[in-house]
């Protein structure tokens, strides 16, 4: 089946091939061509170009005047797999109490692992899967979803389980990443020496058994894994073929950065503290460091300066965190006009960020994140608008008309 998308008013992030990751000024750029035609067969981009040279022979047309095509999202940084809300401590957010004082009374991390120690892989599954279908309907095309609300090797496994059957039956590329050391478990709090050994002797080993992880995290973080513990866990997932990828500088400078680039993290995330000691780290290695200003914005945290990076030449993705505790939302077009509005990001900056540099810190590059002859037909069909901008401008209006994935309207 041959599928001719006409009259496109713009084509975005149209590329002869895969680009190198974007950083700097590139950020700004993003290719396109106006007055275009795309032209996917089955699954794949074939041709794309100018109304002026549009083929004839094709088998259905769908006509995209004054509409917008550009990548559907990639979200690197996901924590879906969620046995239940947590909408109670939302409460407790608005009464005051901070990320810290809801951790302590066993809430956070605690309270999302002892709800899944409980329920049952099916029941997980099902209610994952509603979770993605309801984000691919929002333009989400390739996604890394994390365990680490297990915190036993049982439970971790089961999350993990979740994830690959929800690759086997999701046709967007999906990573799976092993968190085990999210928090230490209340019966582990005084004994860090032995839950870190649990992780390394029993947990790494059985995921290892049934090649269920792609990559391995950590939370570094004041009150969860120090520098010194995380570097010990992601020397012992490297030796499991595991590439790093870190929860780094959330609350306080934590050290996580430079333990990220030590062993070539594929991202570092979060950074919403950030020093002149970070920035030089990450400006001289090939690590991306991934955003996440919803989580930002619903705890009530500083925002990380993403525009302070992208001036010191620092590779900058955006993910959406989206999670039962600090993040409850995948919604990547609010996400957009956040990234807008708070980080002083311009929209073809966040759309990099979220397309092709995104796709990098999965390392799905080769198959989505730009408009690319060869590539999954994975893109995002908006309504009419007067410009590009207008997206992120009207916050909370969905401009989004159609979703298609691998070729087909979601």
């Amino acid at each position: 089946m041959r599928t001719l998308f006409s009259n496109i008013k713009e084509l975005k992030q149209v590329y002869d091939s895969t680009p190198s990751l974007r950083r700097g000024a590139e950020m700004a750029v993003i290719p396109s061509i106006q007055e275009a035609y795309l032209l996917i067969e089955n699954d794949i981009i074939i041709e794309y170009g100018s109304m002026d040279h549009c083929p004839k022979h094709v088998d259905k047309v769908i006509d995209a005047t004054g509409k917008y095509i550009f990548p559907t999202w990639c979200d690197s940084h996901t924590h879906i797999v969620f046995a239940a809300s947590r909408e109670e401590e939302f409460i407790m957010k608005i009464e005051g109490k901070t990320y810290e004082d809801i951790a302590a009374k066993g809430g956070g991390i605690l309270n999302s692992a002892k709800k899944m120690q409980s329920i049952v892989e099916d029941d997980l599954y099902s209610s994952t899967a509603n979770r993605l279908q309801q984000l691919i309907q929002l333009g989400t095309g390739a996604i890394e979803i994390k365990s680490g609300y297990g915190l036993s090797v049982e439970s971790e496994l089961k999350m993990l389980r979740v994830i690959q059957r929800l690759k086997q039956a999701f046709n967007i590329p999906i990573k799976a990443t092993f968190l085990g050391a999210h928090a230490f478990p209340s019966e582990y709090k005084s004994n860090h020496e032995g839950y870190i050994n649990l992780i390394i002797e029993e947990m790494l080993p059985a995921i290892a058994k049934e090649n269920l992880a792609d990559y391995i995290d950590a939370f570094c973080e004041t009150g969860f894994f120090s520098a010194e513990e995380t570097d010990q866990i992601l020397t012992a997932g490297a030796r499991y073929g595991l590439k790093a990828k870190i929860h780094a500088n959330q609350l306080n400078i934590s050290g996580g950065v430079q333990v990220g680039v030590k062993h070539n993290a594929i991202s570092v995330d979060h950074l919403e503290a950030v020093d002149e000691a970070v920035m030089q780290c990450l400006s001289d290695s090939t690590t991306i460091a991934t955003l996440l200003p919803s989580c930002s914005f619903f705890l009530g945290i500083p925002f990380a300066p993403a525009r302070d990076m992208i001036n010191n030449n620092i590779a900058i993705s955006l993910a959406s965190d989206y999670n039962p505790g600090s993040t409850p939302s995948g919604n990547i077009p609010f996400l957009f006009s956040l990234a807008c509005i708070k980080m002083k990001l311009k929209p073809n900056e966040v759309l990099n960020a979220l397309t092709i540099n995104a796709a990098y810190a999965m390392e799905v590059q080769d198959l989505v994140g730009t408009i690319t002859v060869g590539k999954k037909a994975n893109f995002i069909l908006t309504k009419a608008m007067p410009s590009f901008d207008y997206m992120p401008y009207s916050f909370g209006e969905n401009c989004i008309e159609s979703v298609y994935i691998n070729g087909e309207l979601v």
